[in-house]
């Protein structure tokens, strides 16, 4: 029998590897892809897009494809009238003063976050993330050389420990992690609570001698539902950096652009400009394509449909409520996360892939005893869905009496 995880090339990636866990193993297992590839599967395991672009899209690209000199498309790093354009939508948009030498333009979040890693991490430095997580944070950790440290969110709202937090700070810690709207929750964290974790950010850091920096993981801050607003950890703590995609508002994930931007306050900005920058050629060029940075003031104004996709999150919330689901409303993103009635969530899981319906088991995603199902799909996908959902919530109420 083959060994299912081969010796790797470097002890790095067999650490990467490892801090990969089951998310690797879903996302690279023959058995999703054969799933995936089946008749009529009705995929809702990843925010993909199931729908054509938003109107506009397109034809930005197709504009801005057009060279109007004759270094369109030569090597390109920040591009001044790229940054510019995302300070002004970000002065608009969150009401603090960003100035364009404080954006840097990266591949998506992914991009972002790397750069924002890369550029204040030591490898012994310990990083704080909040339980469920984004898939990648800790692979990227650990590449580094440096130390996750995971701390639950509140099982009741969804909402940061602050006292976990605090207690999980030692003098090595270098970051927190927050990812708000988060994947996979939906929640848009309370201003009482970003400003109760800059409190204490600001006084570990004192205590600790070194500054301790936030990076606030935003690229779902414009899908919020009912028209919340979205307080930014980056009005509450100097020393935070901001990490945004596109791929999300306009659901074109395989297009890679976003940025990351520093807090309008933040000290020592300088030293941290070039420190980016840095990342930026070491990493690997981590610089978006020209085309996408030529169209990006055009492609910020373009959003997919708010109200669909808050339709869509009401039919398949009500519907799964229905069925006798234990599920939240998520004030923003595009999943939910609801409680598998089976204790073995990729047991469940695999019982709705039987019939055709992939969702993504919470083990996955470290949320053991829930899945997330995302509404990204079209309406017909989420009709078909439900009576599948229905009807393995009938089977498993059935086998438990």
């Amino acid at each position: 029998m083959s060994d299912p995880n081969p010796p790797l090339a470097s002890r790095r990636m067999e650490a990467v590897r490892a801090a990969s866990g089951a998310f690797w193993d879903f996302l690279v297992g023959q058995e999703y892809e054969r799933r995936r590839a089946g008749p009529g599967v009705i995929d809702m395991s990843l925010g993909d897009p199931h729908e054509m672009p938003p109107a506009g899209f397109v034809d930005a690209l197709k504009t801005w494809a057009e060279p109007k000199s004759v270094d369109w498309f030569a090597y390109k790093v920040s591009e001044p009238e790229a940054r510019a354009a995302v300070a002004r939508s970000l002065i608009a948009w969150r009401g603090l003063p960003f100035e364009s030498e404080d954006i840097a333009m990266t591949t998506g979040a992914f991009g972002a976050i790397a750069v924002a890693l890369s550029a204040t991490v030591d490898p012994g430095d310990e990083v704080i993330l909040n339980l469920p997580p984004w898939f990648n944070y800790e692979p990227m950790i650990v590449n580094l050389g440096a130390e996750p440290v995971k701390v639950r969110v509140r099982e009741a709202d969804f909402d940061l420990d602050l006292a976990a937090i605090d207690a999980a700070i030692t003098p090595n810690t270098r970051m927190v992690i927050v990812n708000t709207p988060n994947n996979p929750t939906g929640r848009i964290y309370p201003p009482a609570t970003l400003q109760g974790l800059a409190d204490i950010l600001t006084a570990a850091s004192t205590r600790n001698g070194r500054t301790i920096y936030l990076l606030a993981d935003e690229p779902y801050s414009r899908l919020i539902f009912e028209g919340k607003s979205f307080p930014s950890p980056s009005a509450y703590y100097a020393n935070t950096m901001i990490s945004y995609s596109y791929g999300k508002v306009l659901l074109t994930p395989g297009q890679r652009i976003g940025f990351l931007a520093l807090a309008p306050d933040m000290p020592a900005r300088e030293a941290m400009r070039e420190s980016i920058v840095l990342a930026q050629l070491a990493g690997g060029f981590l610089f978006p394509n020209a085309l996408l940075q030529h169209a990006i003031a055009d492609l910020d104004k373009l959003s997919i449909d708010l109200s669909a996709l808050q339709e869509k999150r009401d039919v398949l919330y009500a519907g799964l409520r229905s069925a006798g689901y234990e599920v939240h409303r998520p004030e923003a993103t595009f999943y939910l996360l609801p409680k598998s009635p089976l204790p073995d969530d990729e047991a469940f899981c695999a019982r709705l892939a039987d019939r055709g319906l992939l969702v993504l088991p919470g083990r996955v995603r470290q949320a053991p005893g829930r899945f997330r199902i995302t509404f990204t799909a079209s309406m017909a996908m989420i009709e078909a869905a439900l009576p599948i959902l229905a009807k393995v919530m009938a089977e498993a109420r059935r086998e438990a009496s």
